[in-house]
């Protein structure tokens, strides 16, 4: 295995974001609708924090089995604001990074998910799953 591939290699590009005037059902929305876990939030293409799922499951009930689940939800989500939910201490990534730095730094970090930014921009996000899949290509060859 290439010790110096760039993690740009891997990263997604086409990003779903959200902003900072954006609501929490809206980011439910776009988790189911994409399939993701996390989600950058930024303002035009400058992080500004970091969304992920399980800090919607920490203040709702997302995925309780009710026949009023929608209610619930929006009540909890109208009561908090994407600032207020996400992470803004913000950890990143450039695009020349190498995979193996990528790996390392998320194997002994509690978060899945790293922006990809070059000179202040939002270009990409790398994720565990991105990670296991390149070692899956990999192995599998």
């Amino acid at each position: 295995m290439k010790n110096s591939v760039p993690v740009s290699k891997i990263m997604t590009k086409k990003l779903v974001t959200l902003t900072a005037n954006d609501d929490l059902v809206t980011a439910e929305q776009l988790f189911k609708k994409h399939h993701i876990r996390h989600i950058p939030v930024v303002e035009g293409n400058t992080i500004k924090g970091m969304l992920s799922y399980t800090d919607l499951l920490r203040i709702s009930f997302a995925d309780a089995v009710d026949e009023h689940e929608e209610y619930v939800d929006t009540i909890v989500y109208n009561m908090f604001t994407i600032p207020q939910v996400m992470v803004s201490d913000v950890v990143s990534v450039t695009s020349a990074t190498s995979i193996r730095d990528v790996a390392r730094f998320l194997s002994k970090k509690e978060f899945h998910a790293l922006p990809v930014v070059d000179n202040g921009e939002l270009v990409g996000i790398v994720t565990t799953t991105d990670l296991i899949n390149y070692l899956l290509e990999y192995i599998e060859g």
